[in-house]
């Protein structure tokens, strides 16, 4: 299968219309993401899947049918392809191994205010009794715990001052636990948090990613960057996405000491661990960084480049900036605000 973006939209097109063609994506390259675990679980309730040469054909030829699932992996994804397809089949659905995100809760929220039954148990288990219709709603998404963290890395590593206007302690404790313990100042405000570098040495550590939760995978990118600037040895182990650092080559390049692993550097041994991915990273400083040529590997990546870019001496040439911005609303708006001094060709 081709490496895509997750495909939740399977379930309701095919309550709605009866059938759908979903084309081949793609998406930031940080690892395989196989889109098996959804097309499992739409033949499970009872969806005629079909691989075509330019996608997937999906079909129901009749009501689609509750079931009992559970994943391999507690993916968000797929967890969220089982939600918004079990709300309209008929019967009950259960899914365990569940993810349990921010994000999922936000999504179950949001289809309860539709007229969805759903219930969240113990142990990742969440139960969905089917109804025959969904009505409209008001609600207002979760504010982006990802960018958030990626701000507050950049102060890190640019020894900077940044308020997050609408960041939420709830959602982000686990990250604010390792942001205190590298070195770094927060105020958590009514309306935001402030991140700052308080002066003085950052403080290197042993983080593991994982899923909620636990230290988001996504947190991870921008923390290597703040990790080059602290005292000492970080390791840093990948258990989410094999290919996660796929960003740290640039970063060797404008003078940071990282070094990949193939071993579980962490406390427990992963899904990586026996096959053959560098899933592990080394990070030694503080050291000097700086200004290269770099073009923009993914979207992650890409900001922490930036982030890089920002704290290096001299000037740092970013190509792909483009896919920054699809993925952080207003980007340049934010750089100007901060006293970012750039050109954009």
């Amino acid at each position: 299968m081709p490496e895509v973006h997750e495909l939740p939209d399977g379930g309701p097109l095919l309550h709605r219309l009866g059938e759908a063609f979903i084309p081949d994506l793609g998406g930031c390259r940080v690892g395989d993401r196989p889109i098996n675990y959804h097309l499992d679980v739409l033949r499970r309730f009872g969806a005629v899947v079909e691989k075509q040469p330019n996608g997937i054909a999906l079909s129901a030829p009749q009501r689609l049918q509750g079931t009992k699932l559970e994943l391999p992996y507690p993916s968000v994804g797929t967890t969220e392809q089982v939600l918004l397809t079990a709300v309209r089949a008929e019967g009950v659905t259960e899914l365990r191994n569940a993810a349990i995100e921010p994000e999922i809760m936000d999504l179950i929220a949001v289809l309860q205010k539709m007229g969805a039954i759903i219930s969240v148990e113990v142990d990742r288990v969440i139960r969905v009794e089917g109804v025959d219709r969904l009505g409209g709603f008001t609600h207002r998404s979760l504010p982006d715990r990802i960018e958030a963290a990626s701000w507050a890395c950049a102060a890190l590593a640019t020894g900077g001052d940044i308020t997050v206007t609408g960041a939420r302690q709830s959602e982000m404790m686990t990250f604010l636990n390792v942001f205190r313990k590298v070195g770094g100042s927060l105020d958590v405000q009514d309306d935001g948090i402030r991140f700052s570098h308080p002066g003085g040495a950052l403080q290197s550590l042993v983080i593991e990613t994982a899923v909620h939760p636990g230290f988001m995978t996504d947190w991870q990118q921008p923390l290597v960057v703040a990790l080059t600037q602290a005292n000492g040895l970080s390791i840093v182990h990948e258990t989410v996405y094999e290919n996660r650092f796929g960003f740290v080559e640039p970063l060797r390049e404008m003078g940071a000491q990282i070094q990949l692993y193939r071993e579980c550097l962490g406390g427990l041994p992963c899904r990586f661990g026996q096959r053959n991915f560098r899933h592990s990273a080394v990070v030694s400083g503080p050291t000097k960084l700086h200004g290269a040529d770099i073009t923009v590997p993914d979207l992650r990546g890409g900001f922490s480049h930036v982030i890089a870019a920002l704290a290096a001496e001299g000037t740092s040439r970013v190509r792909g900036i483009d896919l920054i911005d699809r993925g952080y609303e207003h980007f340049l708006e934010k750089l100007d605000a901060l006293g970012a001094i750039y050109e954009r060709d």
